[in-house]
This record gives C-alpha cells, structure tokens and sequence, in this order.
C-alpha cells in the first residue's frame, strides 16, 4: 500500500511540475499566431532595399506587436562615416502592430503579411528569442547589408524556433542569381540609384548564390516563403501573402538615364576632337575635367575596397576606369603646351591607362569577373578617344 501510495504521488508531481513547466514556457495562447510583414519600397532613397519585421499576435493575450531589426538612428555621430566603414549598428525595435501600420500608411508604402505555418510552441520559441534580444544589452548588432540585415535576422529566427522541423531547400541550390541581380528588382526605374550601385560593388556581388544566401533582400524571402515548406509534416512555411496597404507613392519623375548622358557626352568629345584635330585647338579644361572625375571616384572605390569592414565592395573592377592615374594625366592636361612634346613619362601613363580601359571593354564583353553597368561603356570610349587623340597629336607635331 505505502509503495503504491508513494508510486501515484511520483507520477502526480511529474505530471504537475509537467504542467507547470509547460505553462512558463507557453506565455501565449492557443490562438496565438506570428506573421511575415514585407514593406516595399518607397520614394525616399534609404527604403530602397524594401524591409521585413515579424509580427506576433495573441488577441487573448492582448499582445499585437511588431519586431523590426532594421532600426538605426539618422542622428549618429558621423553617420555616413560609419555607413561607409560597416560600423553603424542596428538595433531590434519594437511597435504596436497599429503603430507600424498607421507609419507605413503615412509612407504610402505597400505592405504584405504572410501568416507563418508554426506550432503554438514555435510561436512561443519565436516570441520568446524576440523578447529576450529585444533587452538593451542584446538588441544591437553590427548590420551587414548582404549577409546580417532586417531579413536574414529574420530567417535565421523563425528558422531557429521551428521544433524539432527544418526548412526544406531545394536539392540542387544553384538560384541562378547573383547579389548584384537581387539587388536591381528593387528599383528597375531608378537607373542613376543603380548605376550608383554597380560603382560601389564590387565583383564578389556577381557569384551564383544559394536560396539561403538570397533570402538577404525582403521582398526577395518574401516569395521564397510562397513555395518553401518545412519538415514532419511537409507543410509550406507560411500561407500565401495578404496585402495590407497598397502602394500609393507618387510616380518618379523621368530623368534622363545615365546611357543617354554618357552617350552625349562621347558624341560631343568625339565632335570637339575632330576639330582639335583639323584646326589646332587647345581643350586642356576639358581633358582636365574629363580626367579629373574618374580620379575622385577612384578615392571612393580605394576607399572602400581598403578602409571598409563591406566586404562586398573588394575587387571593384571599376578601378579599371576610375583610376588614379587620371590624377596624373589631368594634372599634365593643364600644365602641356601646344608646342611642347610629351613627356616620356606622360606617354607611359597613358599606354597604361589606355590598355587599362581595353580590358575594361573586354570585361564588359564577357561580364567576367564583374558584371559593370553599360552607362561604363561611352565613359571609357570618352577616356580613350581622348588619350589616344592627345597622343597622336602630340606625335604628328613632333615628326
């Protein structure tokens, strides 16, 4: 009698402390459910990228609140220094989901929720790795534009808080897309924003990456999560997108694109040459001015390949055309004199230069190692036409 009385008094602490157990580490209800936001877009340059937040909802509760890890701050000291060298943090955010709503109304900016497929317990896992990052000392983190960001945080949550399941990716991962081509759906109609980014990145943005890796732009993840399913039982990750708000940003204003410009720009310096040619002219401002502005960019390109923590800004092979030699050459440009032969060292910077930009226009040719925007094109014919017209100036004066 006393072993069977002390047998069910085991078994009634085990299924109590059970119990108990469970309860502390449900804080939310059976109704309790987490969403996928995507934010498009909007006119303001910074919302580029587009962004995600996760959106946890328990009416019985009365939690409705929503996460952002894109979170940082305009009025940090030296802000774009910090953007530049990749030692800006980021933060986690929290809002009411009436907030976050009623601030992208006033954005006009579309957004989508997908409601995740998870358990109450991943919800719960989810809700509870929210939290605990949300405390002061953990919420801060050093942001990465393609590999730590408001969505890869994201996924690596929800991924984390699935129990005992996984996130089935395709067998064969090869996505066919690069960082540099994800990145360009964001904003087809804003060519001067993209050929801003072809001058930043550099050539480690053009290799194949996996779905996983691909998952670092929003809007990007947000299709994955159409079609992605998870393990036991094979369900899809998330039900399909819901719109919330629609897009009500104003339409651009058209502007002439980078390829007419530079095109111009070839024609007229092509134009101003055959004349140089034919009746003696001086154009050393202009030669000053054309080499003068590849010369800076290769401040900025030097910069970030070497003083930056962007690791997607190494080998930019735009340094082909935006070299600093163009230093050089602009500063020889103002100092020649009609009747002076060049200098031997003068022509030996510019063979370089010139041989610099052929291979440009070869890299253009087959894309390898970096794909370049095509705006690049007249620029290097401009420098070249011009190089090579100096040059043979200079020797029909000299013979």
């Amino acid at each position: 009698m006393t072993k069977k009385f002390f047998a069910i008094l085991l078994v009634s602490l085990l299924v109590v402390n059970t119990a108990y157990s469970q309860k502390r580490d449900m804080p939310l209800s059976e109704t309790a459910w987490a969403g996928l936001l995507s934010c498009e877009p909007s006119n303001e340059l910074y919302t580029s990228f587009s962004h995600s937040a996760l959106h946890i909802c328990d009416t019985a509760m009365g939690i409705d609140v929503v996460y952002n890890y894109g979170t940082f701050d305009f009025n940090t000291p030296h802000f774009v220094w910090k953007f530049a060298t990749r030692t800006l943090d980021y933060c986690l955010s929290r809002e009411s989901y009436r907030s976050f709503i009623a601030d992208y109304t006033q954005q006009r900016r579309c957004v989508w929720e997908q409601r995740l497929n998870l358990s109450r317990q991943e919800v719960c896992n989810l809700f509870l790795m929210l939290e605990f990052n949300y405390q002061p000392e953990y919420r801060w983190y050093r942001y990465d534009f393609f590999r730590d960001n408001c969505a890869t945080r994201i996924r690596d949550m929800i991924c984390e808080s699935l129990d005992h399941r996984e996130i089935i990716y395709p067998k064969d991962d090869r996505t066919g897309k690069s960082y540099r081509e994800i990145v360009y759906t964001t904003n087809e109609n804003r060519p001067w924003w993209r050929f801003t980014v072809d001058l930043a990145l550099g050539a480690r943005c053009d290799r194949d990456r996996s779905t996983w890796e691909c998952a670092f732009l929003p809007l990007e993840m947000k299709g994955q999560f159409d079609t992605l399913c998870v393990s036991h039982p094979a369900t899809q990750i998330a039900e399909p997108a819901v719109k919330l708000l629609e897009d009500r940003r104003e339409p651009l204003k058209r502007s002439l694109t980078p390829d007419v410009c530079f095109w111009t720009l070839f024609v007229v310096v092509l134009i101003l040459t055959f004349f140089e040619q034919r009746k003696g002219w001086q154009l050393k401002i202009m030669d000053m001015l054309l080499f003068i502005v590849p010369a800076l960019l290769s401040l900025v390109a030097l910069f970030l390949w070497f003083c930056s923590a962007h690791w997607c800004t190494k080998w930019n092979f735009n340094l082909l055309w935006a070299s600093p030699l163009f230093f050089y050459l602009a500063g020889a440009a103002v100092r020649r004199k009609k009747d002076k032969p060049l200098g031997k060292a003068y022509k030996t910077v510019a063979f370089i230069q010139i041989a610099m930009l052929l291979a440009l226009i070869g890299m253009m040719a087959t894309g390898w190692p970096q794909h370049l925007n095509r705006a690049i094109l007249p620029i290097a014919l401009t420098l070249f036409a011009r190089l090579a017209a100096t040059l043979r100036m200079r020797k029909r004066q000299n013979t």
